[in-house]
């Protein structure tokens, strides 16, 4: 049937898009992703074949925002832990070891100010904390006030500055463990570290030292590489680290509007049309 296929949607990175397969579909005009980020694709490959690809922005911005919100305040507010001691046949414990981080007034600094790092900042800024972002290019004036947002030229000033360094950033060579030993050492003792992105985003084995040592107070990661992680791994053993599986859309309303903006994107490529959500090779 190689011939009759159009057009992909591909769920969870699955089918794996590789020279061999787009070779056998000599008809293919368009790859539509379940996500927003492209980093399990070959894009020169892709684009190599003659064939658009596309992502699902829209469909996942605020579920993600969500999820990004929900780890910073259960990673502040202890919520792992103290759920463990309500459950727990004794329930012993000491007020002074549950001491959680006020949220209202702690500065936030958010790594990559796009659709969705927006949107933590919206949700930030209700949370009444102040907001600091480094991004490749500076928001607009009025975009910054409606979220109050100072803007960090350099990653290193929002680093030293931040109480949680949230990162929204899509998986490149550029941002391949652009959180380092030396990016946790310029942040707080105090701060926690929150990634949404990718689990490669993060040098792990420098963030588990940095945990263990007490260069940063906390992380909260909805990512992991690999993910999962082996069930031996020294992140699984701290009591001072929420992980979640990869949560960040999984939402029944963002899995079907998804797919909805998969579709939209498939039916304007066979249609000749410009695709909403185009992405292309950099």
């Amino acid at each position: 049937v190689g011939k009759k296929v159009q057009a992909i949607y591909l769920w969870w990175h699955k089918p794996v898009i590789d020279k061999e397969l787009l070779q056998n579909l000599p008809n293919l005009k368009v790859i539509a992703n379940s996500g927003v980020g492209m980093d399990h694709l070959d894009l020169k490959l892709v684009a190599s074949f003659g064939v658009k690809m596309a992502n699902a922005p829209r469909a996942v911005s605020s579920s993600t925002a969500d999820t990004g919100m929900a780890l910073l305040l259960a990673s502040a507010r202890r919520l792992v832990e103290v759920h463990n001691i309500s459950i727990s046949p004794s329930m012993e414990y000491c007020e002074a070891d549950i001491l959680g981080v006020k949220v209202a007034g702690a500065t936030l600094g958010i790594i990559g100010m796009g659709s969705i790092g927006y949107k933590i900042a919206l949700r930030a800024k209700a949370f009444e904390m102040n907001i600091l972002y480094h991004n490749r290019t500076q928001r607009k004036a009025q975009e910054e006030q409606a979220v109050g947002a100072i803007y960090c030229k350099k990653i290193d000033s929002l680093l030293q500055q931040a109480d949680f360094v949230m990162v929204v950033v899509s998986l490149t060579p550029q941002t391949h463990k652009m959180i380092g030993k030396r990016e946790l050492e310029l942040m707080k003792p105090t701060a926690t570290l929150i990634n949404i992105s990718r689990g490669a985003v993060v040098d792990q084995d420098a963030l588990v030292a940095a945990l263990q040592t007490g260069v940063i107070g906390a992380a909260a990661l909805d990512v992991t590489s690999p993910e999962p992680l082996p069930r031996d791994h020294p992140l699984l053993k701290l009591k001072n680290v929420v992980i979640t599986p990869h949560l960040g859309i999984k939402t029944d309303k963002a899995s079907y509007m998804i797919t909805e903006e998969a579709v939209e994107n498939i039916l304007a490529a066979l249609n000749c049309l410009p695709l909403p959500s185009e992405v292309l090779p950099s």
